[in-house]
C-alpha cells in the first residue's frame, strides 16, 4: 500500500521525471569529438540543428570521445570513481569546516584557530560516521527511530541548538565547535537524510564509507540542497561501462556550454536592461530608461510608472532563472563528468504551461528535497479517505512547511544568537510567498488532473505560459532577497494594480 501511495505521489509531483581552464579543454575536446577529426567512414552529411543540440547523444561524438579517452574511461570503474570522489570529499570536508568556522567567527566575534578548525572537522566526521553506523545497523535501532529517522536526525540539531541557547558556551573551544556545528549541520542534515532513506529501503548492508561519503561532502559543491540527491538516485544513473561514462561526460560538457550561455545572457540582462556596469553596458549601452531592480522599487514604488514596474517584475523572474541555471548547470556538469548522468537542476522552466510544471523544472533538486522529506510522508500517512484533502495536506507540508523550515535552518547567525526578531524579519515575507506557492501548486495540480491529456494549440500554450510567468513574477515579490519589509512589498504590489 505504501509503495502504491508513493507511486501515485510521484505522478502528482512529477518527481523522478524529466567552468575554468579544465572546462575549456573539455569543451574543446567535445567540439572536436562532435564535429572534427572523423574517420572517412564516419563522415557524412552535415549535422542537423537537432543533432547539433544533442551532440552528446551522437554516436560519432561518443565514438571519438571513446577513442581519445578510452584507456582512462576503462580504468575509471564505478568503484575507483567512488574512491577518488571520497578522497576529494575529505578535502571538501576540511574546506566546509573551515568556511563555516570563519562565518561563525565573523558572526559572533571570535577568531578561529587551527585547533578549533581541526576539532570541528573531527566532530563533523564523527557525526557522519555515527550516522553511517546507525544506517548500516538500521534494523537494530529502536522502533521509534526506525519509524521516524528524519525527525530523530533533526532532533539532534535542535538539541545542540538548545544547548548553545541555554549554556552560552562563549568563545572557548566548546563554544567554537558547537557554533561551527550549527553552521555546518544544515548542509549535512539533508544529505545524511537521503542516506537514511537508503537504510529504510534495506540497501545499506555491506556498504562502506566510500559508498556514501562522496555525496555527503561532494567535490562538485552545491548549497544546502543536495544536487544529485543521495545514494539511491546517484547509483540509478551511474555509468557502469566506458560507453555510458562517455555519454555522461559529453552530457556534462553540454551543461558547461549551457551554463556559459546562461551566464552571458545574465550579463546582458544586467548591463543592457538593468544598466549595471559591465563590459556589455560599455559596448552596447542600456535601455533608456534602464529597468530598475526590485529592491530600488520597494523603497520608492511611486517614483516609477506602472508599466516599468511590470517590465521589472518579469525581468527579475528571468534574472532568477538565469542565475540558477548558470550555477546549477556547472554543478550538474561536474556530477556528469564524474559518471552520474543525472537530471539537470533547471530545465526550460520558462516554457512551462502550468504552475506545477514550472515548480518541477525551475529548481529540480530543491523540489525533490521538499517532495521526498515532506510531501511523500504526509501523502502516504494522512487523509486517505479524502483525496483532495490528502493532496492539499501533502502540498502544504512540502511547499509551505518544508520550504519555511529549510530556510529557517539557513538563518545561521540569528539561530546561533537566538535573535527571534531577526528571524521573523527575515522570514515574514517568505511566509506569504510559501502560502501563495502552496495554493498555486495545489490549484494547478487539480486543474492538470481534470484537463484532457491533449496538446494545447499554440495560442492557448502562449496564454498558459504567460499566466505561469505572471504568477511566479508576482509571488517573487515576497521571495526577493532584500531587506524591504513585508508591507513595503505589499505596497509595491498594490502599486502594480494602480493603487498608489
Amino acid at each position: 500500500m505504501l509503495a502504491a501511495d508513493c507511486k501515485r505521489a510521484r505522478r502528482l509531483t512529477g518527481s523522478g521525471s524529466h567552468l575554468g581552464s579544465a572546462r575549456i579543454g573539455l569543451t574543446s575536446l567535445a567540439y572536436r569529438a562532435a564535429f572534427h577529426n572523423l574517420r572517412p567512414d564516419e563522415q557524412g552529411e552535415a549535422l542537423s540543428w537537432h543533432e547539433l543540440r544533442h551532440f552528446h547523444k551522437e554516436p560519432k561524438a561518443i565514438a571519438i570521445w571513446l577513442r581519445t579517452l578510452g584507456p582512462v574511461l576503462r580504468w575509471l570503474t564505478p568503484s575507483r570513481r567512488r574512491l577518488l570522489l571520497s578522497a576529494g570529499a575529505l578535502i571538501a570536508a576540511v574546506k566546509h569546516s573551515v568556511g563555516n568556522l570563519n562565518r561563525a567567527g565573523g558572526a559572533v566575534g571570535f577568531a578561529p584557530d587551527w585547533m578549533s578548525s581541526s576539532l570541528l572537522g573531527l566532530t563533523l566526521l564523527s557525526f557522519v560516521l555515527l550516522c553511517l553506523f546507525a544506517a548500516r545497523n538500521f534494523a537494530s535501532l529502536p522502533a521509534s527511530v526506525r519509524l521516524h529517522p528524519q525527525i530523530c536526525l533533526h532532533a539532534l540539531f535542535w538539541l545542540l541548538l538548545a544547548f548553545v541557547w541555554m549554556r552560552r558556551p562563549g568563545h572557548g573551544v566548546l563554544g567554537v565547535v558547537s557554533i561551527g556545528c550549527i553552521m555546518a549541520m544544515p548542509f549535512l542534515l539533508w544529505r545524511v537524510g537521503y542516506m537514511m532513506f537508503t537504510a529504510q529501503r534495506g540497501r545499506m548492508a555491506d556498504m562502506g564509507l566510500r559508498d556514501h561519503f562522496f555525496y555527503i561532502f561532494p567535490v562538485w559543491g552545491g548549497s544546502d540542497t543536495p544536487y544529485g540527491k543521495g545514494f539511491d538516485y546517484l547509483t540509478a544513473y551511474e555509468a557502469r561501462d566506458e560507453t555510458a561514462l562517455a555519454k555522461s561526460q559529453l552530457a556534462g560538457v553540454k551543461c558547461f556550454l549551457l551554463a556559459g550561455m546562461a551566464a552571458l545572457t545574465k550579463a546582458f540582462l544586467a548591463g543592457c536592461v538593468f544598466g549595471e556596469g559591465n563590459v556589455l553596458l560599455r559596448s552596447f549601452g542600456a535601455l533608456s530608461p534602464p529597468v530598475p531592480r526590485l529592491g530600488a522599487m520597494f523603497s520608492n514604488p511611486g517614483a516609477y510608472p506602472v508599466w516599468l514596474c511590470w517590465i521589472a517584475l518579469y525581468a527579475e523572474l528571468l534574472w532568477a532563472v538565469l542565475a540558477l541555471a548558470a550555477s546549477g548547470h556547472v554543478i550538474i556538469g561536474w556530477v556528469r563528468l564524474f559518471g552520474f548522468h543525472v537530471f539537470r537542476n533547471t530545465y526550460k522552466p520558462l516554457l512551462a504551461e502550468s504552475v506545477v510544471e514550472f515548480w518541477n523544472r525551475y529548481y529540480y533538486y530543491f523540489k525533490e528535497l521538499l517532495v521526498n522529506f515532506f510531501f511523500y510522508p504526509t501523502f502516504a500517512r494522512h487523509f486517505k479517505g479524502s483525496p483532495r484533502l490528502r493532496i492539499f495536506a501533502a502540498v502544504f507540508a512540502a511547499a509551505f512547511f518544508g520550504n519555511m523550515y529549510y530556510h529557517w535552518l539557513r538563518l545561521d547567525v540569528p539561530l546561533v544568537t537566538a535573535d527571534f526578531a531577526a528571524m521573523w524579519a527575515a522570514l515574514q515575507s517568505r511566509l506569504f510567498y510559501c502560502l501563495l506557492l502552496t495554493l498555486g501548486i495545489y490549484i494547478s495540480m487539480q486543474r492538470e488532473q481534470r484537463r484532457a491529456k491533449t496538446r494545447r494549440r499554440f495560442p492557448h500554450r502562449v496564454l498558459a505560459t504567460g499566466g505561469v510567468w505572471t504568477f511566479f513574477s508576482i509571488i517573487h515579490i515576497w521571495a526577493e532577497k532584500d531587506s524591504a519589509s513585508f508591507f513595503a512589498r505589499v505596497h509595491f504590489f498594490l502599486g502594480l494594480l494602480g493603487f498608489r
